[in-house]
């Protein structure tokens, strides 16, 4: 701060309805700025002013920035990358297995947590923070990488076999000749390190956990700050954190989800976001991020914030933060603008803020804890995800798994089916009537075996291309392709192409011709057993299906064998919804009109409805009597409800 003004900012907050703020969780360098000496008058200062107040504090451990006199003092404690050696300026650059620098974190994590745990206004704790493997790749890391490879496989010889390497003379005759996989081309060894650098924040976090778990009250949680792959904003699966893993140990999730805004806000970003954080433990979640006015050109748009903070909610939300309050006034982050400006001035962001929180106070009790079942769940593969970066859909591809994720998720996201997110070792199919499949390159027997189980009894899949073809070691299938469900999707291919002037033809799932453009990828399938949804229509492929569906048992498996249309994605996933029986009253309406549902603690069934448009627009209820929250409004069935632009409302069903 450019200079001291915590009563006005507390002022400030408690105008805006803000209960809680998140402290400490970079600031290790002002904790302590010499090895071993300790100052923590700026937390216990804060923490009396907020108390007072009666605003909450979650307090971070600040492990995720170190300060300079530990890298003079130890140079080794920075990541080793595949560019080189690390140089200190920017936060997350550190080797988070290295033994010194977990002394020093362990020591600066006793210290603050010991002080400040008997604080009344501390109610949780946030782990380091958006914690990564950041590509460290050194030699302390390639020998904790060796001991995982015999501890995983027992002999080189079964890791020889597995891996493929006596390619190009790869082959490790010796445990003490293994090398560095920094210049590996072996994919498969290659895929494994990246997996086992997602095991080393696994088991990081896990010992920060221990470590706050030892001291916390039992009334206080632990939470995480996890975030999704950045292409710009929140885009997709994580590469380099296994979600459903690193989560286990901590109370509650927490995630930073960002998003394009103004006229590129479609709320889909949040819901993706949102649907993962609840997912990973089957409850509510905090959304420790999200933007207030953020990048220098993302200043929203009148109505925004509030849709944006009720869209939180309505995906399982229990929180919604804003990163940050204020707009700095030096370094990295000067424009990663808070809901203040730096004139710390009221603006409309903030005034707007000021109308979430009145409402979130006026209408906690109808909302929080919203519980949510879904019949569709979408399978996501960290292994998958590393295993397309290995082998591309061709190499000038600027494509990825993520743009499948992405894909299939945006349009059920606009035709309103809500969605779970499943991992390949979750057991439970059963339990949804749709699970959809993006890319799922890489895949053990089991896990295929399970789905293909899940179709015999009476599910719905839909695969995409890419799918099913090599083992959890991105070794190749011999089997027909797609392989271990070629039997269940009634189809087969051992060819593909990279598709130049391809469209989509006879098809049975109304694309239409100006939607049937095919791009990046295509597998020439021969149907078995299937039905042809659309073939190719090229002088040479034209013999060839693209999308097929198979009866297999008592269920369906739809199979899509190359990266289509958004709006062909669209076509072809109505058809599927529609034959699991999952067409009902929200997919009556579309997006830009979203709506999603859940119970509140009183069992009572809560709906929004969100307009993500510049445009007014109005629909009609379908359901029972309902009363608007915000206005209080009775609405019934068949009233017509008209949404402002960038407006919302929210029904209780009793």
């Amino acid at each position: 701060m450019p200079y001291d003004r915590l009563d006005e900012d507390i002022r400030m907050m408690k105008d805006a309805g803000i209960n809680v703020v998140r402290i400490a969780e970079s600031t290790w360098s002002s904790h302590e700025p010499q090895n071993g000496v300790f100052d923590f008058s700026t937390v216990d200062r804060v923490l009396d002013a907020m108390y007072k107040a009666k605003i909450d504090v979650i307090v971070g451990t600040p492990t995720y920035a170190i300060p300079t006199w530990m890298v003079k003092e130890h140079p080794d404690v920075l990541a080793e990358t595949k560019e080189g050696k690390g140089k200190y300026g920017a936060r997350q650059i550190m080797d988070i297995s290295n033994p010194t620098y977990l002394f020093y974190a362990e020591r600066i994590i006793r210290k603050l947590i010991s002080r400040v745990k008997d604080h009344p206004a501390v109610i949780g704790y946030q782990t380091d923070n958006e914690t990564k493997h950041y590509g460290t790749v050194g030699p302390n890391v390639q020998l904790q990488f060796v001991k995982y490879m015999r501890e995983e496989f027992g002999s080189l010889e079964e890791v020889n076999k597995k891996f493929g390497l006596d390619y190009w003379s790869n082959r490790i005759n010796s445990w003490e000749d293994f090398p560095s996989v920094v210049g590996t081309i072996n994919g498969s060894l290659g895929a494994e390190f990246a997996k086992f650098q997602r095991v080393l924040v696994s088991e990081f976090l896990a010992w920060q956990v221990s470590l706050v778990n030892e001291y916390k009250r039992d009334d206080q949680f632990v939470t995480q700050n996890f975030d999704f792959e950045w292409r710009g904003y929140s885009y997709g699966v994580q590469p380099d954190v296994n979600h459903f893993e690193a989560a286990k140990p901590f109370d509650i999730v927490g995630v930073d989800i960002y998003h394009p805004s103004q006229d590129e806000l479609t709320g889909a970003e949040i819901s993706l976001g949102g649907d993962i954080a609840r997912s990973l433990k089957q409850d509510n979640y905090l959304v420790l991020e999200t933007q207030a006015q953020a990048f220098i050109n993302w200043t929203p748009y009148p109505g925004q914030l509030r849709l944006q903070a009720f869209s939180h909610l309505a995906s399982g939300a229990n929180m919604v933060a804003y990163w940050h309050w204020h707009s700095i006034h030096n370094s990295f982050e000067t424009y990663w603008k808070g809901l203040l400006s730096h004139d710390f001035k009221s603006n409309p962001t903030y005034e707007e803020a000021k109308t979430v929180g009145a409402d979130f106070k006026k209408l906690s009790t109808k909302l929080v804890n919203l519980k949510k079942v879904n019949d569709v769940a979408m399978l996501v593969s960290n292994e998958a995800l590393t295993s397309i970066e290995w082998f591309p859909f061709h190499f000038t591809s600027e494509k990825t798994y993520n743009d499948v994720v992405r894909l299939m998720y945006n349009e059920l996201y606009k035709m309103n089916v809500g969605c779970d997110i499943i991992h390949p070792m979750t057991e439970n199919l059963d339990q949804y009537r749709l699970i959809v499949v993006p890319a799922l390159y890489s895949a053990s027997d089991e896990c295929l075996e399970r789905l293909n189980r899940y179709v015999e009894q009476g599910g719905h899949v839909v695969y995409t291309f890419k799918s099913g073809f090599t083992d959890e070691h991105v070794k190749v299938r011999t089997t027909t392709q797609p392989g271990m469900i070629d039997q269940v999707c009634g189809v087969s291919y051992s060819q593909f192409v990279e598709p130049k002037q391809v469209t989509l033809k006879s098809d049975s799932c109304n694309i239409g011709a100006t939607n049937s453009q095919v791009d990046t990828w295509m597998e020439l399938l021969t149907p078995t057993t299937a039905n042809v949804l659309a073939y190719y229509d090229h002088p040479h492929w034209g013999g060839y299906a693209a999308i097929t569906q198979n009866e297999y048992g008592r269920g369906i498996a739809t199979y899509i064998g190359c990266f289509i249309s958004s709006k062909a994605m669209n076509a072809v996933l109505e058809q599927v919804v529609k034959k699991a029986g999952l067409w009902g009253n929200d997919q009556d309406i579309s997006f830009p009109l979203i709506t999603k549902s859940g119970k509140n603690d009183s069992g009572n069934t809560i709906r929004y409805y969100f307009n993500y448009s510049d445009q007014s627009v109005s629909f009609t209820y379908p359901y029972t009597r309902g009363i608007d929250l915000l206005s209080g409004k009775e609405i019934i069935q068949g009233s017509e409800v008209n949404l402002d632009r960038w407006g919302f409302c929210v029904m209780e069903e009793e």
